[in-house]
């Protein structure tokens, strides 16, 4: 394989989005920033930015959280989704972008960051005829099939729960992200039958009108076995 000189390497950017993801008012919902600056400006998009020089892909998510979200580190589970790099995408230049999800429960109104006319969060639901900057409707589409599921055979649910719950506020996260409705008592066997998902708490949640709920926490597992599949209740 010949050498080239440095000056015939390709220019290709590398950035991140982020597509935070949380639960508001029973409905799962994303992170939306109004661009202030071309190109797109004034359109929603997903946070992100390029990556600075010396920076790893964690670091530069967590600072695009930061800055463009006002988030930090410990209010979100973050992981990778996949790459994104058409060229075209981005009109600035071809620029690779690595796409994370970002999952928290009961996150807070966003403070507009640097560079941001706006953030707020958005219902799934409500998308439906909002066109999103660059590629980001394929990015979120995308992610949002990855966290419906990895619901279905990893612990993930519990990243969208405060760290005490009920089994009725856990099958409301299966219930919000994959838009359907569950068997009460079917769901009940499944999630507790499965190794490492859950640790039953002695004591029980508040009563509100009927009998108090116990109380669970998040166990040690990672991996559903069985999975809590969608095809059936």
């Amino acid at each position: 394989m010949s050498s080239s000189p440095q000056s015939s390497v390709p220019e290709i950017h590398v950035a991140v989005d982020l597509i935070v993801l949380t639960l508001r008012g029973g409905e799962l919902s994303v992170l939306l920033i109004q661009r202030d600056d071309e190109p797109h400006k004034g359109s929603w998009a997903l946070p992100g930015g390029f990556i600075e020089y010396g920076e790893d892909l964690d670091g530069a998510a967590y600072r695009v959280l930061s800055d463009e979200a006002s988030l930090g580190s410990g209010a979100v589970h973050l992981e990778q989704v996949r790459t994104f790099g058409a060229p075209g995408r981005d009109p600035r230049g071809h620029v690779v972008s690595v796409a994370f999800m970002a999952l928290g429960a009961d996150l807070p109104d966003p403070l507009r960051g640097e560079d941001v006319a706006d953030a707020r969060w958005w219902s799934i639901a409500d998308l439906d005829g909002i066109s999103l900057a660059f590629d980001h409707a394929t990015v979120l589409e995308a992610s949002v099939e990855r966290a419906r599921s990895k619901l279905e055979y990893t612990t993930l649910a519990v990243t969208f729960l405060p760290e005490e719950f009920t089994i009725s506020q856990l099958r409301g996260v299966y219930e919000s992200v994959w838009g359907r409705s569950l068997d009460a008592g079917n769901f009940h066997r499944k999630a507790t039958r499965s190794e490492g998902f859950l640790v039953e708490l002695d004591r029980h949640a508040a009563p509100t009108g009927g009998r108090p709920a116990r109380l669970y926490r998040a166990g040690s597992g990672t991996s559903l076995v069985p999975p809590l599949l969608r095809a059936g209740d």
